[in-house]
């Protein structure tokens, strides 16, 4: 069967054998496929756990119908397909069956290093281990050891470079935001209005209380909603695609001046 498998240089199509269900499983043709964000990193080049590296076949978002069913199986037989209830189901005796195996413990990443390679590790480098932790947007995480990748939660699977790449991103996405906030043509004004003559650095626009119900529109508004408000009512242009780039990055703009700030939705 044909599978994507992480090569050296990526995902590759590979021939690979075809799977034999156990007593209890059941093997599904799949007729559509999609990477989730961990398999991404994987095909980036970092692991998610215990899994990652060469060889690894990825493809968790599928779909298909069953081809062949174990003995034990009694509700799926060839040529049907699983309904949601029957996916929801399956997802939660998976859950209750590790819950079973570990009482007591809490759903975690596996770390990809056995106990023993972790013993060993922290014997050769004490203080690497008792180095304290990071913190990343006020969340504590591990500084991996020199040279190793960032273990554990699929958002925490990152280098501090790549938090460092990610930070200078936003940032200029936020510049990009101000200068569109501040410019008229650019909002595509036509009486040489632009949103800072009514809010100076974004003051008086509180982007924590939305979603809200707002008297001009006659409706629950979003942000992005009010944006557009403006664009069409005071600036005197036309509203913006709702994946327009300028759209996005007014709302990054003025939803960063108000960092820190608890949401509050509703409120007037």
């Amino acid at each position: 069967m044909k599978a994507a498998v992480l090569g050296e240089n990526g995902l590759e199509i590979r021939d690979v054998p075809a799977p034999k269900p156990k007593p209890d499983e059941i093997l599904v043709r799949v007729r559509a496929c999609g990477l989730n964000r961990a398999e991404v990193l994987m095909a980036s080049g970092y692991r998610h756990g215990s899994q990652g590296g060469p060889g690894t076949i990825v493809g968790l978002e599928w779909s298909g119908e069953v081809v062949e069913a174990g003995a034990q199986v009694k509700d799926l037989k060839p040529g049907q397909r699983m309904s949601h209830e029957q996916a929801s189901k399956v997802s939660r005796e998976l859950m209750a069956s590790w819950q079973r195996a570990h009482p007591g413990e809490r759903w975690e990443m596996a770390q990809a290093q056995s106990p023993a390679s972790e013993s060993a590790a922290t014997e050769a480098a004490p203080k690497a281990a008792a180095a304290p932790s990071q913190q990343v947007q006020g969340v504590p995480i591990e500084k991996p050891a020199q040279g190793q990748q960032q273990q554990g939660d699929t958002y925490a699977s990152f280098h501090e470079r790549d938090f460092k790449v990610w930070q200078t991103e936003t940032q200029k996405f936020i510049e990009e935001g101000k200068r569109i906030f501040h410019s008229d043509k650019l909002l595509g004004g036509t009486i040489g209005v632009s949103c800072d003559m009514c809010h100076p650095d974004a003051s008086n626009t509180h982007p924590e209380t939305y979603p809200k119900y707002q008297v001009q529109l006659q409706r629950v508004a979003l942000l992005r909603d009010m944006i557009d408000w403006c664009i069409e009512n005071p600036v005197k242009g036309k509203t913006m695609d709702p994946n327009d780039e300028r759209l996005r990055a007014l709302e990054a703009y003025i939803i960063a001046q108000r960092k820190g700030v608890p949401l509050d939705y509703g409120k007037h």
